[in-house]
């Protein structure tokens, strides 16, 4: 008995150090990847072998193994980027061969941002991918072009409106920051309807001017997704990847993630401000209230700034 015993606490050690080590492995994994800036990175490391003849050679030789190892770490953070709320980069590889040799050219097409020499005298290298962008990007690699843009849904009709929150935002072009101020209602140019899935608004009922969303989702506990849907409390999608055109979302994603409302100035000057009450999908999608989102619909209608994909989330 006492035998059994000490075999069943060393079988639960070793299951418990193998948590551990997983849930260590993963937690660095999210370090890399930056969803303010939309990028994963990661730095490798290498030392030259002892066959170098020069010292120039053995620089050279210690660059080399630390791109090498810095896109190895890339392979591995980029595999576990979740697309949507349910499948990660590495799954969609699985299902798809063609998808796995995008992602493979995309990660070979990582642009070195720093190297140095280390103070003992071996090399590292940091490299990044990007989420978003017309060419190289995860996304053009992973997300597929939909047949058919599908329209926005229709606010409920047996739930009034919220009545909207907005925050002001004075943008500095030449610095790219963003400072909340006082709201003013309706300023700020209302983004182009030119190619909207979006009804019209309906008369009176649009206060207009907002300029972009932003759905805070600050202790909640938000997981960052490349296709998030924004659904209203019955589970209706109000927002998704199949509302808006493909070109644009590759480009420049669906949503903008951040955790300081200084940095949200993807909405605009002008944004509506929603509160999530709760997510669903394994913590990657937002839900509103109804009345939120009938309103969200509504102006959205009248300036289209879901289509334009001006939407930031506060996580």
């Amino acid at each position: 008995m006492m035998r059994v015993s000490k075999l069943m606490a060393t079988v639960v050690a070793m299951t418990a150090i193998m948590v551990l080590s997983m849930t260590t492995v993963f937690a660095a994994s999210n370090d890399h990847v930056d969803w303010d800036n939309s990028v994963i990175r990661a730095t490798g490391g290498g030392v030259a072998p002892s066959r170098a003849r020069t010292q120039s050679q053995a620089r050279m030789m210690a660059r080399r193994a630390a791109i090498v190892d810095a896109y190895r770490q890339l392979a591995e953070y980029v595999g576990g980027v979740n697309i949507d709320s349910e499948t990660t980069v590495e799954m969609a590889e699985v299902t798809s061969d063609v998808i796995r040799t995008k992602v493979n050219a995309t990660i070979r097409g990582a642009r070195i941002v720093s190297e140095s020499v280390t103070s003992d005298g071996g090399y590292e290298v940091t490299m990044e991918v990007p989420m978003f962008g017309v060419s190289s990007s995860l996304a053009s690699a992973v997300m597929e072009r939909p047949s058919a843009v599908e329209t926005f849904p229709e606010p409920v009709p047996s739930v009034a409106p919220s009545m909207p929150s907005s925050v002001h935002i004075d943008i500095n072009v030449g610095t790219g920051t963003t400072t909340p101020g006082t709201n003013t209602g309706t300023t700020g140019s209302a983004a182009s309807s030119k190619g909207s899935s979006a009804a019209s608004a309906p008369s009176g009922r649009a206060i207009g001017g907002y300029t972009g969303l932003i759905v805070d989702c600050r202790g909640l506990g938000l997981k960052p997704v490349m296709s998030p849907v924004i659904k209203n409390e019955s589970g209706q999608p109000i927002y998704g990847y199949k509302n808006l055109d493909y070109d644009k979302v590759v480009a420049n994603g669906m949503v903008g993630y951040t955790t300081d409302m200084n940095r949200a100035a993807r909405a605009g000057s002008n944004p509506l401000v929603v509160r999530a009450v709760s997510l669903d999908n394994h913590n990657g999608n937002p839900i509103l209230s109804t009345a939120d989102a009938n309103r969200v619909l509504i102006e959205n209608g009248a300036t289209h700034f879901l289509d334009a994909t001006n939407v930031v989330f506060l996580r």
